[in-house]
């Protein structure tokens, strides 16, 4: 009898966050892909199960034990007080994977200065426990309701008297004239695991291995390598030219008295960079994409 077949199901978020997340795990090496109307996506490792959810949903199932492991926003993890184990933050520089802030936002002519000043007013948001506790915190009484959606109408058309919003920013706010007030937390994208699937010798392994892969695709992100050859002549002074993350590697050439030079720099450095490198004396100069950076 055959060995059972050994998988990890792990949540992608639907929505907002889906195309940078494809993004990530093709930087990572995984080729993900989805029909417009499935919530199964295809993925070429056939020891994953990817399902697709909305974020806000993601932290529950993978409390339940319905996944394994999943990614979501810590707001979300809080918001439904999921007791799942946070394996790493992936704060990657695309839309949707960048640090976000819920805040409080009002009318621009509206007369509350501070959060205090909600005492007595009517709230709207889609984060309301995580609103409540931050009102809690501050002792201020207010009633808050969950929306659906557009907030930014409500408290618009003086249907309530400030709203609790994500934002990045802070324009999207601004155009529909709104100020910020105080901020209710800040989020990032989580990794997340179940707690029993994480105390699995196999599950726990390829958790890690994913979020290493991950990780490695977050930190080339902005960076490139950068070759060069140079004659000994000349080699203190490129050392003295040339960044990099820890120290460039240097190595002999077939021809004496020549020197090969590797290093990853941040991409937005390389043309100011190679003219001096070109004359200081540098050949053969090679810039390259990467994809993951593992330490």
């Amino acid at each position: 009898m055959s060995a059972q077949k050994k998988s990890l199901k792990i949540g992608l978020p639907k929505g907002s966050l889906q195309n940078s997340t494809f993004e990530l795990f093709k930087k990572a090496g995984f080729s993900v892909s989805v029909s417009e109307r499935s919530y199964f996506p295809a993925i070429d490792d056939p020891e994953l199960e990817p399902v697709l959810l909305r974020a806000q949903e993601m932290s529950r199932y993978v409390e339940d034990g319905v996944l394994d492991c999943g990614l979501t926003g810590e707001d979300w993890v809080q918001e439904n007080g999921s007791q799942v184990v946070r394996v790493s933050e992936l704060v990657y520089a695309k839309q949707g994977l960048r640090p976000v802030r819920w805040v409080i936002a009002v009318p621009e002519a509206s007369k509350i200065k501070t959060a205090r000043d909600l005492n007595g007013k009517r709230i709207a948001t889609e984060l309301v426990n995580v609103t409540k506790k931050f009102l809690k915190k501050h002792n201020i009484t207010a009633e808050v309701e969950f929306s659906w959606g557009a907030t930014e109408v409500k408290v618009g058309a003086g249907l309530v008297d400030a709203i609790v919003e994500l934002t990045e920013t802070g324009s999207s706010l601004r155009a529909n004239n709104l100020r910020i007030v105080d901020t209710v937390c800040e989020s990032t994208t989580t990794f997340i695991a179940n707690k029993t699937s994480w105390k699995d010798p196999w599950k726990k392994e390829k958790i890690h291995y994913l979020v290493m892969l991950l990780e490695g695709a977050i930190v080339a992100q902005g960076k490139v390598g950068i070759k060069l050859n140079i004659s000994e002549t000349n080699l203190k002074k490129i050392l003295t030219i040339v960044p990099a993350i820890r120290k460039p590697t240097v190595s002999s050439l077939s021809q004496k008295g020549w020197y090969a030079i590797e290093t990853i720099i941040d991409e937005k450095v390389v043309r100011d960079l190679i003219p001096q490198l070109k004359k200081a004396g540098a050949e053969g100069i090679i810039e390259y994409p990467l994809n993951k950076i593992i330490y």
